[in-house]
């Protein structure tokens, strides 16, 4: 909506309606300014959760660590389930044409599958990295868990490890956490072996 408002003013200020475009220029800011990104699909990323996926009260909000952040807005005991990571599946090709090391909500799923939380997200797509995580990541039955380490105090940001393998793009940390390691990325060798306990556990 706020897209086609920008564009509906730039028409009426060529045609010299100057007033109307004005006034659509007003509208398309203030709904734009609601909206955190728009990705390739020209879907709007609103910054929210949805509480299908999350049996806790979370919300989104400015980060410390990057940009915006999940946070919980109530206590969370240890080993429970506290949002489920949703989104478009699409192929390994597709996740390849997707793929922007500066902005991206992708997960990879499986060999195959990868979850774009940029499509169809339940929130979880906001939860930043940490070399020190308070969450731990469960796939169980084609879903991505996010399951509680230890207790979580209601206004702690929700952190998970992302765990990138070391031959992408190396992507720094600046999650603070006394034992950083730097990088989000780790060698291949522990991608693999990660991979492999998430398919014992299924």
């Amino acid at each position: 909506m706020g897209v086609c408002l920008e564009n509906y003013g730039a028409v009426l200020g060529a045609l010299g309606r100057r007033t109307e475009a004005d006034t659509c220029a007003r509208r398309a800011a203030r709904i734009l300014a609601k909206v955190d990104a728009v990705n390739d699909e020209a879907v709007g990323l609103t910054g929210t959760i949805n509480p299908d996926h999350a049996p806790f009260r979370l919300l989104v909000a400015p980060s410390p660590i990057h940009r915006l952040g999940v946070f919980a807005a109530e206590d969370i005991p240890p080993r429970r389930k506290v949002i489920e990571y949703t989104g478009e599946r699409i192929s390994r090709r597709e996740s390849r044409r997707r793929w922007d090391p500066k902005r991206s909500y992708l997960f990879r799923l499986d060999d195959y599958w990868t979850i774009d939380g940029a499509i169809g997200g339940s929130g979880a797509e906001y939860i930043n990295h940490s070399c020190a995580p308070n969450l731990r990541t469960r796939i169980l039955k084609g879903h991505i868990l996010y399951f509680s380490k230890q207790r979580i105090g209601e206004g702690e940001e929700l952190t998970v490890d992302y765990r990138y393998a070391d031959d992408l793009t190396r992507m720094p940390c600046s999650c603070g956490a006394p034992t950083c390691r730097g990088t989000m990325n780790v060698r291949r060798r522990e991608a693999r072996s990660r991979r492999a306990s998430r398919r014992s556990r299924r």
